[in-house]
């Protein structure tokens, strides 16, 4: 044995001591389990490689966690001798002194002494009672078992022989502790992720390249993969798993063609891979403990053989549910044949005659089975091989000779619960479900799309209001009472809105909390250039200058010693010439010293002392400048890494891909693909796997693009209408890196427009005249967009359905709630969708969760202005506000009526503000920002602003005559000071008769002199001057 052998004492005393506690309380109950045994026997023989432990091995490794060959356990309730040679009691003399005594009988050379310590054992068995617990089928053989057996001899005339195999499994093996299921645990994600990952792969693609393999062969090729130890590290099975550990439990076994044998025991035979019914078993081993499982794979399957294997799967998930603390094992098969017979009765005798057995460092305990006899109940904590199935079926409409018989099987490794459906699933990983487990390699037959009903237009609006959509936007092209009574509830509505966000702010931020919300702030950093001497540049012992861009540090000489500074420290370096010396002044970041953003560098101790520069003089002028330039760019280059690390912080490294294998996965080409791949710009193909997307590169394998469907947040379709292109857009929820550059949103879309043809020459133009081509194009290219959004549509709808389990679901942009803005560059049409404001049209693209927005604030919202702003500030305050600039005025009103129905607070105001200053307020204490009033300091002059308008205007136009006079003095002033100040009489006019027009009637008026040439306000001048 190795040196590093070493007994878990603790672990040894806990398993005897449980072990003994059960004996003993056995025998207070009457002796049901151990049979009234006063001494227990096992004996080990050689070594051997062999499948799995038997009952004597088995628990030698439960109680010391190695297997001790040509070893005796004698166990009493009081104490356990063993005897076994010198070496192994070195390792076994540390457990003397625990729990229960051990006292140990080492064998040597001389034959007379080992006859005497057998004599020994012998008369401790006597002693210990009338009757021995021993194992009825032992199978130990080697010179150390003949020998003990020549001494046992006669002891069972004297004594009697009780078999206590399936006392040592209740009371022992079938319960495990937590080490043991992780350990089971981690075998049998092996044993799923190498029949998942692996198998199936191999498979799949020897039937798709109708390549010939026997039974033997690919069993051989899965049994070598175990010492893959990168395979099954990718798995990421557990922290700290280990492959080395990985052994075999049984042989993997693969079979088809009309010829099953459903035992562990089977061997695959030389027949070749069948592209029938394939079934494959294994079971891997980790640290002794074992997995097993079972898959049944169908190759372009009948009727029929999907509905026996839909029964089997139900039978299955029975056995599953009913698997619980407490349950006879002889009612878990009870359950599953009663089942059976429910549905179909005729397949009775195909059954198998158990539902699973015991699993543990055994591959299969005898004395555990679950099949109609067994009287062994269930405890939490048990672990079973769960396998159920079908021998010899046979096929009513066969593909060939081969396939007029088949077998079905699943087997899974599990855990027994105390609760009913709480069994947990150890080899979940390797899915059943009948469309997993199904491959069709036949041509396909397209699908026909079942008809779906109409949807009609208010559902597809969702949360947004339907009154939004409206052919008329000017209010004067409207009732003014309908108006009045839109525009009253508008402003009650927001009322609420504001309440309830304020309440939101004072509830969530209700204590001081001084920064944002538990955001960290600024950490001193400290940066090491050396950790020891020698490994300063070797140029240092010069005491000059060296820039040492391996280290990023400037090693500069004080007082005769070489002094490094980090490149971090360092803010510039400059050079001066006087004369004929040289100036190198290096400057250093010190508190202070800043001004701007940069002000808030993070330093140990403010208050200590810094140096501020350093200034050195030369009269090789081109070495100071050389040294300069190199502090310089050392610079820039450490603050460009700086900047990248920030930039990637949020890139998220996504889990694999999973591969659809059992058919070919659904394919949308040819597709461009938005940000471009390097090289040059060619069409791809979007797939869909089972969890996730997959853009590929026609012309290089290794360019593709992965996205799963846990990591996207938002799947938009937006059709061609009015576009150029049709478009799927993804917008993740962590940025990914799709070739050097991070990005949140993926897009994948087609051109509508054809311009590969050109018709211009075609025959027909000399049969036909007129519009005859242009109308048949025109209806061509109508078809073919509605064709390219039908199938990018349901491709969407595809992808949707796949990601169900991630909650996704296609969302849809709503060209009529549109209104044309800048969020970027240029101007581009903003859309809603029923969860979003989105731009998909042009890069960057713009998408904004409505859940994710705290209020939105309308700026330069002014009479005379053509143009409005809009400012949407994120519930995470530490995010900077999204800006939309530039959106025409004719869609303020829109705009508010969409905000308002999706429940969004807004404000408005006559100017822009200062955002980065305001949100540094909000960021600096929250809890102060809400108590003092919170958003509402961006509506108090929007609510008030007619009345204080009003009223200014009231004060500063006393009367006509003043009016009069000030237009005369301003004649020769801009045209639109003195259509102000007629605009203005005439509101001072309305104001001071009680009876004048409504806002309203002034509003028509101004529309109508808006129209009009100013030669009609000249006159308009004029006649102010003659009153």
């Amino acid at each position: 044995m190795a040196d590093e052998v070493t007994v878990d004492k603790q672990a040894f005393h806990d398993h005897l001591s449980s072990f003994i506690s059960q004996w003993k309380a056995d025998k207070r109950s009457g002796d049901t389990l151990f049979g009234g045994v006063g001494s227990i026997v096992l004996v080990v023989g050689k070594a051997e490689e062999i499948p799995g432990f038997q009952k004597n091995n088995a628990f030698q490794f439960w109680l010391l966690g190695y297997e001790f060959p040509a070893t005796l356990f004698i166990i009493t309730p009081e104490t356990l001798y063993i005897v076994t040679t010198k070496k192994k009691a070195s390792y076994l003399e540390p457990l003397k002194g625990g729990k229960t005594p051990v006292e140990i009988f080492v064998r040597g050379k001389d034959a007379e002494q080992n006859a005497k310590q057998f004599e020994r054992c012998l008369e401790i068995i006597k002693t210990a009672g009338k009757k021995v617990g021993i194992i009825a089928k032992d199978t130990a053989s080697g010179p150390f078992v003949e020998e003990w057996k020549k001494a046992y001899g006669d002891v069972p005339k004297e004594v009697e022989e009780v078999d206590i195999t399936t006392a040592l499994s209740a009371a022992a093996l079938a319960v495990k502790d937590e080490k043991e299921l992780r350990a089971m645990r981690d075998a049998s994600r092996a044993s799923s992720g190498l029949m998942a990952n692996y198998f199936v792969d191999q498979m799949s693609g020897i039937l798709d390249e109708e390549k010939k393999i026997t039974h033997k062969a690919l069993a051989q090729k899965v049994e070598d993969k175990i010492s893959d130890e990168k395979f099954f590290q990718k798995l990421k099975v557990s922290n700290g798993f280990d492959p080395q550990q990985l052994d075999w439990a049984y042989q993997p076994i693969v079979q088809s063609g009309g010829k099953y044998d459903l035992r562990l025991s089977a061997v695959p035979d030389d027949e070749n891979l069948h592209a029938g019914v394939i079934t494959s078993a294994f079971g891997l081993r980790y640290q002794t403990y074992c997995s097993s499982i079972a898959r049944t794979y169908m190759v372009d399957p009948n009727k029929s053989q999907e509905g026996n294997y839909k029964l089997l799967l139900s039978i299955h998930e029975i056995v599953l549910k009913e698997i619980r603390d407490g349950v006879l094992a002889k009612d878990v098969y009870a359950k599953a044949l009663s089942f059976l017979k429910s549905k179909k009765p005729e397949l009775e005798k195909n059954f198998l005659k158990s539902v699973g057995a015991g699993i543990g460092i055994e591959a299969r305990d005898a004395t555990l089975v679950l099949n109609a006899k067994s009287t062994r109940t269930l405890k939490d904590g048990m672990t079973l091989s769960i396998t159920t199935g079908f021998n010899d079926l046979t096929n009513p409409k066969p593909q060939d000779k081969k396939s007029n018989n088949y077998s079905l099987v699943l087997t899974d490794t599990v855990r027994v619960r105390v609760s009913a459906g709480e069994t947990v699933v150890f080899t979940k990983d390797a899915p059943t479900d009948l469309e997993s487990t199904s491959f069709f390699f036949k041509d396909e037959e397209e699908e026909q799309e079942k008809a779906k009903p109409k949807a009609k237009k208010d559902s597809r609006v969702g949360a947004v209001a339907q009154t939004n959509i409206t052919k008329t936007r000017l209010r004067g092209e409207r009732s003014t009472n309908q108006d009045a009574e839109k525009e009253a509830a508008r402003r009650e509505h927001q009322k609420e809105l504001h309440a309830k966000k304020q309440q939101q702010g004072l509830d969530r931020y209700g204590e001081a909390t001084g920064s944002f919300n538990g955001t960290e702030e600024k950490k001193f950093k400290r940066f090491e250039s050396y950790k020891r001497d020698n490994q300063f540049p070797p140029r240092v012992k010069d005491l000059i200058v060296v820039v040492d861009q391996k280290n990023s540090t400037i090693v500069v000489p004080i007082m005769g010693r070489p002094v490094p500074f980090h490149i971090n420290t360092i803010k510039n370096a400059s050079r001066n010439v006087e004369g004929e010396w040289a100036y190198l002044r290096i400057n250093f970041l010190s508190p202070g010293q800043g001004v701007g953003r940069k002000d808030d560098q993070p330093f140990e101790d403010p208050s200590a002392h810094f140096v501020r520069s350093l200034t050195f003089r030369s009269k090789d002028l081109d070495r100071m400048e050389d040294i300069t330039t190199q502090i310089t760019d050392m610079k820039k280059s450490a603050i460009r890494r700086e900047q990248e690390k920030k930039e990637m912080e949020d890139v998220v490294e996504q889990d694999k891909l999973i591969e659809v294998r059992n058919r070919r996965p659904f394919r949308l080409d040819p597709i461009f693909v938005r940000p471009a791949m390097d090289g040059k710009r060619v069409a791809g193909a979007v797939e869909i796997h089972q969890n996730g997307l997959r853009y590929q590169h026609p012309l290089s394998t290794a360019q593709r693009i992965d996205i799963l469907f846990s990591n996207i947040q938002h799947l938009f379709f937006q059709p061609c209408q009015h576009e150029l292109i049709v478009i799927i857009h993804v917008h993740l929820k962590n940025p990914i890196l799709v070739g050097k550059k991070k990005t949140r949103d993926v897009q994948f879309y087609r051109e509508a427009t054809e311009m590969q043809f050109d018709e211009t020459g075609n025959r027909k133009r000399k049969h036909r005249y007129g519009d005859e081509e242009e109308f048949e194009a025109e209806q061509e290219e109508r078809r073919r967009r509605v064709q390219l959004d039908k199938e990018f549509k349901n491709f969407a709808e595809k992808i949707a359905d796949a990601g169900k389990n991630d909650s996704l679901s296609v969302d849809i942009p709503f060209r009529e709630l549109g209104f044309n803005g800048v969020p970027s560059r240029s101007s581009v049409m903003i859309q809603p969708t029923t969860d979003c404001l989105v731009q998909l049209t042009e890069p960057p693209f713009t998408v904004i969760s409505l859940n994710e927005i705290e209020v939105v604030h309308l700026e330069r919202v002014q009479f005379g202005l053509k143009n409005f702003d809009m400012v949407l500030v994120y519930s995470d305050f530490s995010k900077p506000p999204a800006h939309i600039n530039t959106i025409p005025v004719e869609s303020l009103d829109a705009v508010k009526d969409w905000l308002d129905s999706v429940e969004i607070p807004f404000t408005e105001g006559p100017l822009n503000l200062n955002w980065s200053q305001i949100m540094k307020t909000v960021v600096a204490d929250p809890h102060e920002f809400f108590n003092s009033g919170g958003w509402n300091f961006l509506g108090t002059d929007s609510d008030d602003e007619g009345s204080s308008e009003e009223e200014e205007e009231s004060a500063f136009e006393i009367s006509d005559d003043e009016l009069a006079s000030d237009a005369e003095s301003s004649e020769d002033e801009s045209e639109f000071d003195d259509n102000a100040s007629a605009e203005a009489s005439d509101v001072s006019d309305a104001s001071e008769d009680d009876e004048a027009d409504d806002w309203d009637e002034l509003e028509k008026k101004a529309k109508r002199k808006d129209k009009e040439c100013g030669l009609e306000d000249e006159d308009m001048k004029k006649s102010k001057k003659k009153r």
